[in-house]
């Protein structure tokens, strides 16, 4: 925030001069403008100092108490500038009215830093780009696709189409896999509830049997002494176990094998696959209807699928097209797109219609990874009841069968 010393005409045409504090010379613009004077000087005099304890307060107690950027927040964000820049109305002019608009303090901390980007004679990719975490590489190349071709209108309301695609992805496997997973948490605390108190309170009374336990018993007894002493040092060994995995997936080799090893999974990889299919196809598409350079195009796609394992692949796609091999082949060559893809490519590059056609599979690859989500639960819940019948019926044939052999003892008594 600063002072700014500023001279206008009023709509009679009389001379106006005084200060004005502001984030930058264009915020003070519009406020001169909304009450009737037309700028002709605006020049800065001093900066407002910040509140010492403002200054004083750490970076990490500062996170603390921003919310952070989130997918709707960037959804909001590109239909509003699509709507805002189709209107008319200049970049500055629209990123000051997200900024006076918004409800997240995050995001206005960022959209005024693009502001002194582009106050600065920056680009508004290059704004774009000191904000990683908020803007991938693909929404950047988009946004800088746009700024050369003259439409940066057509390229935000086609980034707001795709990250609302994206957004509705998740969203719909989060939904599916949040009842199954609610089912193994129920029964892991059912097992560790039995475990540390109710079998050793059975475990008192056979002891008291003066006989031998039928096997089952005996398994059921030992894991559940095991529990009772070492249970600290199970927990311990737990943590430590998804610590080291969080740690192992962070490194580039183990970011590999994990995504590698996604499409392999029961049910749920072949789910993983065909989103990440989509999203590759939906994002081809997208980079080549908006003349984006292909090989920017790869780059950037490669990034945005969210899997190393397919972007590796599609890096080395990249690599024989720069070779000058065509599109089909680069893509056969990879050996993992599926033969649906492949043929879509080859009759794309044929008839030069390659975006329609991968947006084709983009939407088909949708629709069978919606209809897959939402049977998700129907294909999990009976592995989950005959699993939970074979939990139960273990533990009610260690549990009853000493005092069946009991009851037998006393009847033949």
């Amino acid at each position: 925030m600063a002072v700014f010393a500023y001279k206008g005409r009023n709509a009679r045409g009389d001379l106006m001069q005084g200060t004005l504090e502001g984030d930058d010379s264009y915020a003070v613009a519009d406020k001169m403008m909304n009450t009737g004077i037309t700028p002709l000087e605006i020049r800065e005099i001093r900066v407002v100092k910040e509140n010492p304890k403002d200054l004083s307060e750490p970076a990490w107690l500062k996170s603390l108490h921003q919310t952070p950027i989130t997918a709707k927040d960037l959804i909001l964000f590109s239909r509003q500038m699509h709507t805002m820049l189709k209107a008319g109305v200049p970049i500055m002019r629209a990123l000051t009215g997200l900024q006076e608009s918004t409800q997240n303090k995050s995001v206005a901390v960022m959209i005024q830093d693009l502001r002194e980007s582009l106050d600065k004679g920056r680009e508004l990719s290059v704004a774009l780009r000191l904000h990683p975490k908020v803007f991938s590489q693909f929404y950047i190349s988009m946004v800088q696709v746009g700024e050369v071709t003259g439409t940066l209108d057509e390229m935000f309301i086609r980034l707001h189409d795709y990250l609302d695609f994206e957004r509705e992805m998740h969203e719909n496997i989060r939904a599916a896999t949040r009842y199954p997973m609610f089912v193994i948490m129920a029964m892991a605390v059912a097992v560790v509830i039995v475990n540390l108190f109710v079998l050793p309170a059975f475990a008192k009374v056979f002891a008291g049997f003066h006989t031998e336990l039928p096997l089952i018993t005996r398994m059921l007894m030992g894991f559940s002494a095991f529990m009772v002493d070492y249970w600290l040092l199970m927990l311990v060994a737990l943590i430590a176990a998804v610590a080291a995995f969080r740690y192992y997936i962070t490194t580039t080799n183990g970011r590999y094998k994990w995504d590698k090893y996604k499409f392999k999974l029961p049910i749920a990889g072949g789910i993983l696959f065909k989103s990440t299919l989509s999203r590759f196809a939906r994002s081809m598409a997208l980079s080549f209807k908006s003349g984006m350079p292909i090989l920017q195009g790869l780059s950037s796609v490669g990034m945005v699928v969210n899997n190393v394992f397919i972007g590796g692949h599609i890096e080395q796609m990249r690599e024989g097209i720069e070779r000058g091999e065509s599109i089909l082949r680069a893509a056969a060559a990879t050996g993992v797109f599926s033969p649906v893809v492949l043929q879509m490519i080859a009759v794309g590059e044929e008839t030069g219609d390659l975006d329609g056609l991968l947006f084709e599979v983009a939407n088909m690859y949708e629709r069978e990874v919606k209809f897959e989500v939402e049977s998700l639960s129907a294909k999990i819940e009976p592995i989950l009841i005959v699993f939970l019948g074979i939990l139960v019926m273990l533990l009610a044939l260690g549990v009853f069968l000493p005092l069946w052999d009991l009851g037998k003892a006393a009847l033949n008594k």
